[in-house]
């Protein structure tokens, strides 16, 4: 019954510190756009947004306890330096301010449209700073309290939603596949791959403060709370993008913002602005708390506790709350090309380790497909900002799914299959993973 009750509280806690400003923003979004494509999308998202983080949590339960093992089992400096990039995305530079930044244009603009997000900002972070002093602390305030009203909330409108459709799906001109990889892509804004990979951490703190501190109970817990928040996330994410599809609306140049205000308001009236802003308020600050803590915790350890973790907290809360006032949209799309670089290193790192971590122990084979992925990453993000030409686009468009933003995914593998060949498997007497 205990083990139960643990699950179910540090599952819920996950789900919440996953479920934030982009997760409820994005589906909706993406929905309007493909009409009635909406299984495969729905798919698509599921795998960037649902299943790469659960593998994220799983390469950190296969390989110690938190990111700096996952990281030092390539090589040392692996873990400070794409550990640092990665908190900096999920932290005060984009995922945190938008947190804030969603609760006012969504939470309070609609029915104060006067209101300034300064302030707005000024107050959500000083609860959230609050809450997060405390760290350990941290999981049961969101897993107990915070996270069973936000789920009751968001089913009560997807039910009602979808016993009662605004409109038939709308029209759109993506076939299936370009669908499928909307939805894929769009997964990268959610920020869970790499918050995952950090998460993980926190959730296995906190299973060892309520006792199961040996290795095989411990990670039963763990990946039984990652199922659990897994589940919620897709039936979270599966019907908001069936609201937005069946929503009406047509009109791309909508802020994401607007549209979730307008479906909630279509499925329940005046009752549905109040649902939607109590659930923005929780999911954004269950977020910015969890990842606010991450940030404190990550670089006090980074520092050997010469920055302390309260105030690295504090700073995080200030830098963020600045940021936040430039609004969601356009963090949004400060955020696209930097994600779209970490994102295949990211993924590369957590699906080859934990694909094949148990079999290929050599470090060579990940080296060469993290060096392949970071290739096209970077040759991805010159395309982002135009810097090639058509001609040498039409080249690299050569590249299986380049031209879908994917194309790191087949040199990758054939590195990593090179590196097997060139280095073997390795065994336990090598430099292993």
């Amino acid at each position: 019954m205990k083990r139960t009750r643990d699950i179910i509280t540090i599952g819920f806690a996950l789900f919440a510190m996953f479920f934030g400003a982009g997760n409820l923003l994005l589906p909706p979004y993406i929905g309007i756009q493909i009409g009635d494509h909406v299984p495969l999308t729905i798919l698509a998202f599921g795998l960037t947004g649902i299943l790469l983080p659960f593998f994220g949590i799983l390469s950190i339960v296969n390989s110690g306890e938190d990111f700096n093992d996952l990281g030092d089992r390539v090589h040392k400096n692996l873990a400070p330096i794409l550990g640092s990039i990665i908190m900096l995305c999920i932290g005060p530079m984009i995922a945190i301010p938008r947190t804030a930044a969603t609760t006012f244009e969504v939470g309070i603009l609609p029915s104060f449209p006067d209101a300034k997000p300064i302030w707005t900002s000024i107050i959500f972070f000083a609860v959230t700073w609050a809450l997060t002093i405390a760290p350990s602390k941290v999981v049961d305030i969101i897993g107990n309290f915070l996270t069973p009203l936000l789920l009751v909330l968001l089913i009560g409108l997807i039910v009602v939603g979808v016993l009662n459709p605004i409109a038939d799906y709308t029209h759109t001109d993506l076939n299936a596949g370009e669908s499928f990889t909307l939805g894929f892509i769009d997964g990268y804004q959610t920020l869970d791959v790499l918050a995952s990979v950090i998460f993980a951490g926190i959730i296995i703190t906190a299973s060892k403060a309520k006792g199961y501190k040996d290795i095989k109970s411990k990670n039963k817990v763990v990946i039984a709370a990652g199922v659990l928040a897994a589940v919620c996330l897709f039936i979270i994410y599966g019907g908001l993008i069936y609201l937005g599809a069946r929503s009406g609306v047509e009109d791309p140049s909508m802020k994401r913002s607007e549209l979730l205000i307008f479906i909630s308001r279509s499925i329940l009236g005046h009752y549905g602005t109040i649902a939607i802003a109590i659930s923005i308020a929780l999911a954004c600050l269950t977020t910015a708390i969890a990842l606010t803590s991450a940030i404190g915790t990550f670089f006090s350890d980074l520092t050997n506790n010469k920055l302390g973790y309260k105030v690295l907290v504090t700073l995080c809360c200030v830098i963020s709350c600045v940021l936040s006032i430039t609004g969601v949209d356009n963090i949004i799309s400060f955020a696209y090309p930097i994600l779209s670089f970490v994102y295949p290193i990211v993924i590369t790192l957590v699906i080859y380790y934990v694909l094949f971590g148990k079999f290929v122990k050599s470090r060579l084979p990940y080296w060469m497909a993290l060096a392949g992925s970071t290739l096209m990453a970077i040759v991805g993000l010159f395309k982002q900002f135009n810097l090639l030409s058509a001609s040498i686009i039409d080249k690299l468009n050569h590249i299986p799914f380049f031209q879908y933003d994917l194309g790191w995914v087949v040199p990758s593998i054939v590195l990593f299959i090179i590196g097997i060949l060139i280095g073997g498997l390795g065994n336990k007497n090598t430099e292993t993973l």
